[in-house]
């Protein structure tokens, strides 16, 4: 099945991580894939230490999409659709028993990945086994037609809209 956690609240790719952990408890091998960042953050490495996790993103941080150059947005597509075909590998041989989408909201709506091959590995989740669960705030109309799970985190509060920066080990 397909889920999707999206929203302007905090929570979506810690309740997709507690997916992917709780799959690779049972012995499933699970992929953790982030399209969009390419900074450092706390989860990547936990799950460097957990056997049975594969991570797939870009080893590059591009920053924010606003701040891109034509040439950056390019080269980020790449990656995107790099990181695609080998999700869609990984699920046409089956050897991935879950897979995380995170911030796959974003590309979709930037423009920046093939739609129609993320539409594949959507179609395919159910026929190959594979769950699938997708992450970002303002998810195209496709990717809420395609799950089976939509949980929308809302924000209420945030220290952000104090003038509190993003911090390590809570946010990233």
């Amino acid at each position: 099945m397909i889920q999707l956690y999206c929203g302007d609240g905090k929570g979506k790719t810690t309740a997709a991580l507690g997916q992917l952990i709780r799959m690779n408890g049972w012995g499933e091998k699970t992929v953790f894939c982030q399209f969009m960042k390419g900074n450092d953050t706390g989860e990547l490495h936990s799950l460097e230490n957990i056997k049975g996790v594969r991570i797939l993103r870009s080893e590059k941080d591009f920053g924010f999409y606003k701040s891109m150059t034509e040439k950056e947005r390019l080269e980020l597509t790449g990656i995107h659709n790099r990181l695609l075909e080998e999700l869609l590998m990984l699920q046409e041989k089956e050897e991935a028993g879950l897979i995380v989408l995170d911030e796959i909201t974003y590309p979709v709506e930037y423009g920046l990945i093939d739609i129609n091959r993320l539409k594949l590995l959507l179609k395919r989740a159910g026929e190959k086994k594979c769950e699938l669960v997708m992450t970002g705030r303002d998810p195209a109309d496709f990717l809420m037609e395609s799950a089976d799970y939509i949980t929308r985190m809302e924000k209420r509060r945030h220290p952000f809209d104090k003038g509190v920066m993003a911090r390590k080990g809570i946010e990233y």
